[in-house]
């Protein structure tokens, strides 16, 4: 039994390696949630997992697909009415041919989707509007105002529980209400937030030196579009009051959307099958594929095993365990991605019973570390894609070298304020 038990537990870290290995790297090209899903299916044929535990696993993921598709659909429903596009030219008319200003404007709107829209919501909708209105302004270089999409999708996107999925991961069933988040959250989102401005200020400073057209036509908003912020406006109340009083929040997210797009599709030319050819369809089977794959690793024992080390470092120091997981967390998002470490996290310290300072560094260094690569979170790959769908490329050594400065002072500055503001006067 020993022996089979250890073939059990070789095959499934194999099979997850294998998995994040494609999630990660894409290997011919083929998308992320073939290689999460074909894990899966795999764990199931080699005896690995049965089908209910599979299923189980699957159905551990019902919030957060509903609010992935709730968020898909507002914003798909934003970027098509012309939202976007109205916001950031906007915001390069008010530059009045600063650019710094237009890096500060586009940054200030880059915070505010990612608040209320989710970091994926920034990275895929908001990075083409900018790309337009940056050629449309002429700037010769436009990089400095394109890495703003991807670095504040991340560093804003604990601010609320609905800026990023990979907060209803982290607390599952458990998510605060929205008294205990803000105070929580407040003060570590601020220095983030701020922090991350300020490095990529200090590193683009030389390219936002040029000078960049104010003559600059601003599109009309249409009725559409109006009703569309309008229903993002609604939204974010709606969620506001379910995280007061402590509710799940994928349930109304996708009502909301649902509700939203009735509206806005009974007045406008585009039909729903137009909305639904432009969702990410395939962020839904890569994270029921990831909760497969987080359920053989809790079947193998690496929860457990990591829960009795985090308890561990708690008995010694909870400061100490804070920061450690903090930072690990951080650096492992860019090795596995954030999404499934943030699973995985989320039972490691449900199972740990930890303080909750030592959750808020846990979900700080899988919110904020992917800002360190590439590879980091899942925002940041829609980001890059979407990056190349308008002709322009950044590396991942390029991307990497600007992470390892802007991203630390921010991870530092968040984690310490947390666990600061959490001992109290």
């Amino acid at each position: 039994m020993t022996a089979i038990l250890a073939w059990s537990d070789w095959s499934i870290w194999a099979i997850v390696a294998l998995v994040m290995a494609g999630v990660v790297l894409r290997p011919f090209f083929w998308p992320e949630f073939i290689w999460a899903v074909a894990g899966a299916v795999l764990l199931v044929l080699l005896g690995l997992l049965s089908w209910p535990e599979a299923l189980a696993g699957v159905a551990k993921g019902t919030d957060v697909y509903l609010f992935l598709a709730g968020m898909m659909l507002l914003a798909e429903l934003a970027r098509q009415e012309g939202l976007f596009d109205w916001l950031a030219a906007y915001a390069a008319r008010h530059a009045n041919g600063s650019a710094t200003r237009l890096f500060t404007l586009v940054f200030a709107i880059g915070t505010v989707v990612t608040i209320f829209l989710s970091n994926d919501a920034t990275a895929v909708v908001l990075t083409p509007a900018v790309a337009a209105v940056v050629k449309a302004a002429r700037v010769e270089r436009p990089l400095p105002y394109l890495f703003i999409c991807a670095f504040i999708a991340n560093a804003a996107s604990f601010v609320l529980p609905i800026s990023n999925p990979a907060n209803l991961v982290i607390y599952g069933s458990h998510m605060p209400p929205l008294l205990h988040w803000l105070p929580r959250y407040a003060l570590p989102s601020l220095v983030a937030v701020l922090a991350t401005y300020f490095m990529l200020w200090l590193t683009q400073r030389r390219e936002l030196r040029q000078a960049v057209s104010s003559d600059i036509a601003v599109p009309a908003l249409s009725g559409n579009g109006r009703l569309a912020a309008l229903g993002i406006a609604a939204t974010a109340c709606a969620l506001l009051v379910c995280s007061a009083f402590g509710l799940q929040l994928g349930l109304p997210t996708f009502l909301a959307g649902v509700v939203t797009a009735v509206l806005v599709l009974a007045r406008s030319k585009h039909g729903p099958f137009a909305v639904a050819r432009h969702l990410s369809w395939g962020i839904l089977p890569l994270v029921a594929g990831l909760f497969v794959v987080v359920e053989a690793l809790e079947k193998a024992g690496v929860t457990s095993e990591l829960a009795a080390l985090l308890g561990a470092v708690v008995q010694r120091s909870g400061t100490l365990a804070a920061w450690a997981s903090g930072l690990v967390l951080a650096v492992g998002c860019n090795l596995v991605n954030n999404l499934p470490a943030a699973l995985v996290a989320g039972r490691v310290v449900e199972m740990a019973k930890v303080s909750e300072h030592i959750r808020a560094a846990v979900l700080i260094g899988v919110d904020l570390g992917p800002n360190l690569s590439v590879t980091g979170s899942l925002a940041t790959i829609l980001w890059l894609t979407a990056l190349r769908r308008e002709g322009h490329r950044v590396g991942a050594w390029t991307f990497l070298r600007l992470g390892a400065i802007v991203m630390p002072p921010a991870l530092l500055l968040a984690i310490g304020s947390a666990v600061v503001s959490s001992q109290g006067p």
